[in-house]
């Protein structure tokens, strides 16, 4: 049985840095064996079907992959549908009502509970919000990420130390919801 997932590569083809492009790393994804390789944008996304594997092992067969390929580490998250559609029907926010840019997703490799994230001072960063969901941060920043002061809190490492995080705005978490659906 084949099960349709995302790959979620952190920290590619922005800033300059860890340049990867996508008809490169859908060859290499195609070599890997996996099945209707495809990505979407520049930014890291690749669908891909398998039949062997989980998500994690998938996520380290991956990175290995590109380790050994373009020379340089990349974290790599794996999810399938299921669990893309559950964290995005799971969404605290008033999805529909904002603007994409005012709504992220930060998935991470492992549960977080809200010990991590006690220090941080919630209050102090109004209007800006998140919530924690299923392997998942929900954020909301009305100014952008961008511009959100509590998105560069959430990135520090003490607070996501032992994790691999990386972020998604709302348009790309529906449209990664839709590409695994396929």
């Amino acid at each position: 049985m084949t099960t349709t997932y995302a790959a979620l590569l952190r920290g590619i083809n922005v800033g300059g840095k860890k340049k990867l492009p996508m008809a490169e790393l859908r060859q290499l994804m195609d070599g890997l064996g996996y099945d209707g390789v495809r990505t979407h944008l520049q930014s890291g996304q690749a669908v891909f079907a398998s039949g062997h594997g989980d998500e994690e092992s998938l996520a380290a067969e991956l990175a290995q992959a590109i380790q050994k390929h373009f020379g340089f580490a990349v974290d790599v998250i794996v999810r399938d549908h299921a669990y893309l559609e559950a964290v995005a029907d799971a969404c605290p926010f008033p999805a529909a009502e904002l603007e994409a840019k005012q709504l992220h997703v930060t998935y991470f490799s492992a549960p977080v509970d809200a010990e991590r994230f006690a220090e941080i001072d919630r209050e102090a960063y109004l209007p800006e919000e998140f919530r924690l969901g299923d392997r998942a941060l929900y954020l909301y920043a009305p100014d952008g990420l961008g511009r959100s002061q509590l998105a560069v809190h959430l990135a520090k490492p003490r607070i996501n130390k032992g994790l691999i995080a990386t972020t998604r705005n709302w348009n790309t978490v529906v449209k990664l919801v839709e590409l695994t659906a396929e």
